[in-house]
């Protein structure tokens, strides 16, 4: 039922969209859509858009309770039948079948996107070309992955379910920091929005001096072990107010940050801009922005410096271009973020290929050892902190089914 409607409403609106352009009698189409859902260190939900042709694109969508429904009960139906090599027409077609339910943020774009990068991978393989050269070529041969380090011990232990340390120790942080650098990456990222040991009402958005001084120890004790090996950033979660944040960046001043993450709550781009003209570090956030609209106060606000959308959430590789291009026009940078499993990981190195200002991806799965086993290759994907960009159709990589199957998530 809600399929019928979405065809209807999307043919309403928009005639063209219920017809797919005339071609020949050999034009490939959509004959299904699937989803697997792998537990990792988050729930990553792997698109398969299967075609008449034999080839399957894969996508995946950002972690998100429900998007399993959103794609095969409501997008299948729209989307089978229609020609894969068409994917700017599909992702509006997408968008306006679903209209005001979701198609602009949350829960449907997140669907959408994931379906969008299974779109380009068949759409690749179809036409035997990466997607970077369907995207207009690429201006780097490999691309930086930085590491989020998490926060130390104490982040292991939640993910394992034991009993968190009650301090997060500047020892741990260092002992993390070091294994990544030696590992190449070249930027290294923290979680500071951690525990101290005190008991403190963190709805209040307001750190004490001892609050901050904890704070300031652990950056402290990461740049002295890493020196000038690695760049160091960190990330607040959105839990901090203006006046939090200022006291918190006088303290880190001397440790030269690469960038502080998300500092306040996403909605409000005119208090990022008032913090961003007060501090001396230079601010990034982006993960919870949907599409280049969502991201266009933050940049006529002049509110970031780094913008870090999330590629299988913010509207897929098409749309996340379409932000770097926005971006430069500001002459800020791209770091996307990316939390997905190696599918996500490929889909953000193709569109980092393709734009000048790009400077590393976010790699934050160090802690699960069998992330490299689901793609089907003999070398690791990262090497030395970095990604070939790979030559071979579509994405450039091909899942192990039996090793996704071991790690599905019932």
């Amino acid at each position: 039922m809600y399929a019928d409607f979405a065809s209807r409403l999307a043919s309403s609106i928009w005639p063209d969209f219920g017809q797919t352009p005339n071609r020949s009698t050999e034009t490939p189409e959509i004959t299904g859509l699937s989803t697997i859902v792998v537990d990792g260190n988050f729930p990553w939900t792997i698109v398969r858009l299967e075609t008449d042709v034999g080839v399957v694109g894969i996508g995946e969508s950002y972690p998100s309770p429900g998007v399993h429904e959103v794609i095969t009960d409501y997008f299948e139906p729209v989307l089978v039948g229609e020609n894969p090599l068409d994917v700017e027409r599909l992702y509006y077609l997408m968008r306006e079948s679903l209209s005001g339910r979701g198609s602009q943020q949350g829960i449907g774009t997140i669907a959408i996107s994931g379906i969008e990068l299974g779109l380009w991978d068949a759409a690749g393989k179809i036409l035997e070309q990466p997607v970077y050269q369907l995207l207009g070529g690429k201006m780097r041969e490999e691309i930086r992955m930085y590491a989020d380090c998490h926060a130390g011990e104490g982040m292991v232990e939640s993910a394992l379910n034991e009993q968190p340390k009650e301090t997060y120790e500047a020892k741990a942080y260092a002992r993390a920091a070091r294994a990544a650098v030696d590992d190449g990456y070249e930027i290294i990222k923290f979680d500071l929005d951690v525990p101290s040991g005190r008991d403190i009402d963190t709805l209040a958005r307001h750190f004490d001096g001892p609050e901050i001084e904890h704070k300031r120890g652990l950056v402290e004790a990461v740049t002295d072990e890493v020196g000038d090996e690695a760049e160091v950033a960190v990330d607040l979660h959105w839990n901090f107010s203006i006046e939090a944040t200022e006291k918190m960046c006088a303290a880190l001043e001397p440790y030269d940050l690469a960038w502080i993450e998300d500092p306040l709550p996403p909605e409000n781009a005119d208090a990022l801009a008032t913090l961003n003209r007060s501090v001396e570090q230079p601010l990034l956030t982006g993960e919870n922005r949907y599409g280049r609209h969502g991201f266009r106060d933050l940049l006529q606000e002049e509110a970031i410096s780094f913008v870090a959308p999330d590629v299988p959430k913010t509207g897929g590789i098409a749309e996340t271009k379409k932000i770097a291009e926005l971006a430069d026009i500001y002459y800020l940078t791209m770091c996307p973020h990316n939390i997905g499993s190696p599918v996500a990981t490929m889909a953000g190195v193709h569109v980092g290929a393709t734009i000048p200002n790009f400077l590393a991806l976010e790699f934050h799965a160090r802690d699960v050892p069998w992330w490299d086993d689901l793609v089907a290759a003999d070398e690791p994907l990262i090497q030395d902190g970095r990604i070939e960009v790979p030559d071979e159709p579509g994405l450039g990589i091909e899942l192990d089914w039996d090793v996704v199957e071991k790690h599905r998530k019932q």
